[in-house]
């Protein structure tokens, strides 16, 4: 049992690094933070793009690498 977790885990930890590095960083620098970015309101809010399902997916896989995680913990 615990080696199949572990194996999971392992699975689940690849893909999460994976759907982490397909993000697109959310700061522009400094120049964003003063208000210089060149984004407008339409750019910002195009629905379900495929950033938000990069951040919901992020979010659940991290969900279920860490309830992996407390699970082998108690379990071993």
């Amino acid at each position: 049992m615990t080696l199949f977790l572990q194996i999971v885990q392992l699975i689940v930890a690849v893909i999460l690094v994976a759907v982490v590095l397909l993000q697109s960083g959310k700061t522009a620098g400094l120049s964003g933070a003063l208000g210089g970015g060149t984004e407008t309101y339409f750019a910002r809010n195009k629905g379900k793009t495929l950033e938000a399902k990069l951040a919901r997916a992020t979010k659940w896989v991290a969900l279920v690498f860490v309830v992996i995680t407390l699970v082998l913990n108690i379990v071993s």
